[in-house]
């Protein structure tokens, strides 16, 4: 089973989200969301208005989306990648370059 994992903070879900969503799974079999906390939003200066607890059940409701975690800090990726023996990292093309260090762990890619 080939595994994907792709993050994202999902607030306030619309048809991008789901479209990266269906792109993310078509890499593979079997694909993880990891939704952003309210803490590592802050971390990013973000802020949202449905806690991640109602974000991660709206992602968990897309045909495409198999598992939902957690994302609670940048580090977490390589530990991701490791724990669920990640595949493909995807990410949009907003992040190109940045999570080529984990190229030699699976494959990255970054749709537009």
């Amino acid at each position: 089973m080939k595994k994907v994992i792709t993050y994202g903070t999902c607030a306030l879900f619309h048809y991008g989200h789901m479209r990266i969503l269906e792109r993310a799974k078509s890499f593979g079999d079997y694909l993880i969301v990891a939704v952003s906390t309210e803490e590592f939003n802050a971390v990013k200066g973000k802020r949202c208005i449905y806690p991640s607890e109602y974000r991660s059940i709206i992602v968990a409701s897309i045909k495409y989306v198999d598992q939902v975690i957690p994302e609670n800090n940048w580090e977490q990726k390589v530990d991701d990648v490791t724990k669920y023996k990640i595949d493909v990292l995807v990410m949009g093309d907003d992040w190109e370059g940045k999570f080529d260090c984990l190229s030699n762990l699976c494959h990255v890619v970054y749709l537009p």
